[in-house]
């Protein structure tokens, strides 16, 4: 009898103490839920083993990655309803334990463990990391920054197409992603006031974009470093094919071994969320220390909204196990506060979380697009996991739960309070 979907859905909600926005469909052809919302697919039993064995997000992703659970119909807007549900409930331990001496609870998962069938845990997908601490050592980093990066250079430009610029785009208007991506690129040169002649560090290099743009638009003599080989080799091509040698150096180097300063300016684009919270002071003081004075820093930097009580924050678990490991996010106030501390003075700051929600949608619908090769360059787990990520991800900085953005600020020279900027906001040069 065809019959698992009602079953399953009655436990979930059971268990939840909520109604189940999403529809279900079972293993055995069964549905249940709204008509007409989007399904949540459970291909078979060893998803639910999945959820039950580690309760909550890395569960789910899991289950997701592995290819046990699927979503069909739109799968932004089933992430939107599921936002703000089973994940941030099932995140909160505290909550789970008490929620567990309901006996209507315990009897829900009770009778998800039957459903369930035999005991033993599946095996995490290939994909993902096997946890270690947070220490960011250098070794760490360039570990960390080696599983996210080196997937390989044929990959990222499916996602990201000709711009190869892996940050929030900015939206004027209409217009493509690569006119986007070249605004942004043009935004944060006019921020920095780079002029011809003017060094340029970018910290976190990508695969080069910046440093060319700065180059090849305005002049600028750039140092890129990156802690990504594969990257590096990608940016000193395209330095080549746009006859910059001359001006632009990329390395293969860790922010903490530059030694070459003073530089008129530094950039740092979507690279402070590696560096993780107990070592931001020593990120800002390294840059402040690399900057002349009334040298400008434009960090562009993703934020999360801070809580009541820092203390309960916690690293992403899907984000953590599959795409950056040892990343963490801050409050924007934070990030202002350690930047201070440095000695920097902060100028402008600039909120752009919807510009990334933009962006984002336009990289899935890239992957979507180029899927089939996408999976033949990587794998099917590893193109469900970036595709799951960057959706998600969009809902998220749709809904406010994190955003992004620039913080401008100078090297004040001592003594003299000078900042030698324009008496005039959003007037950079």
């Amino acid at each position: 009898m065809q019959d698992a979907a009602p079953r399953l859905k009655s436990l979930v909600e059971q268990m939840l103490g909520v109604p189940l926005p999403l529809r279900i469909r079972a293993w055995d052809g069964s549905e249940a839920g709204p008509p007409g919302a989007p399904a949540l697919v459970v291909h078979n039993r060893r998803a639910l083993r999945r959820l039950l064995w580690k309760p909550g997000e890395l569960g789910l992703a899991r289950a997701w990655v592995s290819g046990d659970l699927g979503v069909e119909g739109d799968l932004y807007t089933a992430l939107d309803l599921i936002s703000g549900l089973v994940w941030e409930r099932s995140e909160d331990t505290r909550g789970l334990m008490e929620a567990l001496r309901d006996p209507e609870v315990r009897a829900a998962v009770r009778g998800l463990v039957k459903m369930a069938g035999p005991p033993l845990p599946p095996a995490p997908p290939a994909e993902e990391v096997r946890r270690r601490h947070h220490l960011h050592t250098k070794h760490s980093d360039r570990r960390a920054i080696s599983h996210h990066y080196d997937v390989g250079n044929d990959f990222y430009e499916i996602v990201l197409g000709p711009s190869m610029v892996y940050s929030c785009a900015y939206w004027e208007g209409g217009g493509t992603l690569e006119e986007a991506q070249r605004d942004k690129l043009e935004l944060i040169a006019g921020k920095l006031g780079l002029k011809p002649g003017q060094r340029l560090l970018d910290v976190g290099c990508g695969w080069g974009s910046m440093a060319i743009h700065a180059a090849r638009e305005h002049g600028a003599t750039v140092v890129g470093v990156t802690l990504s080989r594969e990257q590096a080799a990608y940016a000193r091509k395209r330095v080549a094919d746009e006859g910059l040698t001359d001006k632009v150096e990329i390395r293969v180097q860790d922010y903490r071994d530059v030694t070459d300063g003073p530089y008129d300016a530094i950039s740092s684009i979507g690279m402070a969320e590696h560096v993780g919270a107990e070592r931001y002071l020593e990120y800002a003081e390294v840059l402040n220390s690399l900057l002349k004075p009334g040298g400008r820093l434009l960090n562009h930097q993703i934020a999360r909204r801070p809580q009541r009580d820092e203390s309960t924050y916690s690293v992403d678990e899907f984000i953590d196990a599959y795409v950056f490991p040892d990343g963490e996010l801050a409050p924007l106030g934070t990030t202002v506060t350690q930047l201070e501390r440095a000695g920097f003075e902060v100028r402008d700051v600039e909120a752009i979380r919807e510009h990334y929600a933009l962006t984002l949608r336009r990289w899935v619908a890239n992957l979507e697009a180029g899927w089939s090769r996408a999976v033949r360059l990587t794998s099917v787990g590893r193109a469900r996991v970036w595709r799951l990520y960057m959706a998600a991800s969009a809902v998220a900085f749709e809904r406010n739960q994190i955003g992004v953005n620039q913080v401008l600020a100078i090297k004040t020279p001592d003594g003299t309070g000078s900042s030698g900027m324009p008496l005039r906001a959003r007037t950079w040069n």
